[in-house]
């Protein structure tokens, strides 16, 4: 089976987004992992992992997301999920994980989320 994961980045005003599509797991994880410390955030800003093109998800790539978690933390920011598919979305609702990772309809709605929350 070919695993193929697509990952972009780029900068808004409310920090970066991660685009992520295909498969995120043990063989694509690791890149996620490492694009993490060459992301630039400022305190106060926010990281927005956009997961609209998942098509899947183990368990390597929720420890990714994890990482995205701590990078975002270390840095003083925020992190918020976009686009999140249903099947994901379960996955981290039953670990008990939504409460770490605010989701949102798109990137968009992240970045418009985040402009109110700092007004």
């Amino acid at each position: 089976m070919t695993r193929h994961l697509t990952l972009s980045t780029r900068t808004t005003a409310a920090g970066t987004v991660m685009e992520l599509t295909g498969e995120l797991d043990h063989h694509t994880a690791p890149r996620v992992r490492d694009t993490l410390p060459g992301l630039t955030l400022r305190p106060g800003q926010q990281l927005v992992i956009d997961l609209e093109g998942i098509t899947f998800c183990d368990s390597s790539g929720i420890t990714a997301l994890i990482a995205a978690h701590n990078h975002a933390l270390a840095a003083d920011a925020a992190i918020a999920l976009a686009a999140l598919p249903r099947h994901l979305a379960r996955i981290i609702r039953i670990i008990g994980l939504d409460p770490v990772f605010p989701a949102h309809p798109t990137a968009r709605d992240a970045e418009h989320a985040w402009r109110t929350d700092g007004d």
